[in-house]
């Protein structure tokens, strides 16, 4: 039987039973960097199914939604919950710069990871000169 003997934690308990704070959306922590030609993004999503996980692009606004379950069963008596459940929503506003139409995502060891490609037109290139006779203003 785990033991509760911390005054501090049953206060913190008490306290989001009353302002519901257990119920609220879970943070999705993040890093993003750009590697070569794409951008690198991963979200730290512990205990997520990735089936329950639902990534979609609008525009230039890439959504991430996931959703973390309680492991209690329906109708247990809870005695201690401090790790977040709920559903958990992030956005990012992406530029014109990426390829919106080639993200890829994988999931593993608790952290999403997306890799969205820098689109043909925004990647550097070299511009040619062409030679040719220098013409003459006519006066």
């Amino acid at each position: 039987m785990l033991m509760r003997t911390d005054p501090f934690r049953d206060l913190d308990r008490l306290t989001r039973q009353i302002f519901d704070t257990a119920n609220r959306p879970a943070a999705m922590p993040m890093d993003a960097y750009r590697a070569g030609e794409e951008f690198v993004v991963h979200f730290d999503l512990p205990g997520v199914d990735p089936e329950s996980v639902d990534i979609d692009v609008e525009r230039n606004v890439l959504t991430v939604r996931a959703e973390r379950r309680s492991p209690a069963p329906e109708g247990a008596q809870t005695v201690v919950t401090e790790r977040p459940a709920g559903t958990a929503s992030r956005q990012l506003f992406l530029g014109d710069s990426l390829d919106t139409e080639r993200i890829d995502a994988s999931y593993d060891a608790g952290v999403l990871t997306l890799r969205i490609p820098v689109a043909e037109q925004a990647k550097p290139r070299r511009i040619r000169i062409s030679g040719g006779t220098q013409k003459q203003l006519a006066s």
